[in-house]
């Protein structure tokens, strides 16, 4: 990358009139976050009640990795040109078609965070009487939680990269800054784009590790804390055998 283009892209995001009116980085931004905030919620409307009874279930694991990875393997680009040759276009085109791509992240976490409840957990809570639905609710979906939560992060990054794309098919995102400077060849504003997105996508990602971590019970936390820490080493009087008695000194 030439100094050229990044002393361009420095004056392009440097210039207010860039940042205002309806084709402004803001106005730009509140779009790509309306249009990711759909398809994450379509997505998750989807993938979630069903990953959860399966999970509950504890069947259909080959269910979910067949969905999850044909679902992977669609090109958004694809489907979005599939759907414009269907006649959508703009934000409905392309909040199916990033749903469609947020689904396998939030269905595989789901189902593997149920999954991963241990059995012993879930009689217990039979034998104090509960119910299959309320055990579901306040034992198996609390610990499940972080791996869930994991998930709706991962879906959450995956579409704010991806929904850039809209440009393509007539919709509005901070994608637009990129296809107007490719079609302009003004390159500087290309790269400024780009780095408007990546911004979006860290500083979201890091409100939802946020959100998370605030969301997860302090015991799994604190469990989840001593993992990556590793076992405490034992104490020196348990590991270090006692020294013998130092024998008695000959006498003369």
């Amino acid at each position: 990358m030439s100094v050229d283009v990044l002393t361009e892209a420095y004056a392009w995001l440097n210039d207010p009139l860039n940042w205002t009116g309806r084709r402004g980085v803001l106005a730009l931004t509140v779009e790509h976050l309306r249009l990711s905030g759909l398809a994450v919620l379509l997505a998750a409307a989807v993938a979630l009640p069903l990953g959860i009874w399966l999970g509950h279930r504890r069947r259909g694991g080959v269910i979910t990795v067949v969905a999850a990875n044909t679902s992977r393997a669609l090109p958004t680009f694809a489907l979005l040109t599939i759907f414009a040759a269907t006649g959508l276009f703009g934000a409905t085109a392309t909040v199916l078609a990033v749903a469609v791509f947020a689904v396998p992240p939030i269905l595989s976490n789901t189902f593997t965070g149920l999954m991963e409840v241990d059995a012993d957990v879930r009689d217990a809570a039979r034998g104090v009487g509960m119910s299959g639905g309320r055990s579901l609710a306040l034992v198996e979906l609390p610990l499940a939680l972080p791996l869930i939560g994991a998930g709706l992060r991962t879906a959450s990054t995956q579409v704010l990269a991806t929904v850039p794309l809209a440009a393509l098919v007539g919709g509005t995102s901070l994608g637009s800054i990129i296809v107007q400077g490719m079609a302009l060849q003004r390159y500087g504003q290309v790269v400024a784009g780009a780095l408007l997105v990546a911004v979006l996508c860290l500083a979201v990602e890091g409100l939802l590790a946020l959100a998370q971590r605030a969301l997860t019970p302090a015991p799994m936390r604190a469990r989840a804390s001593r993992r990556r820490r590793g076992p405490a080493p034992d104490d020196a009087d348990a590991t270090t055998p006692a020294a013998a008695p130092d024998a008695a000194p000959a006498r003369s």
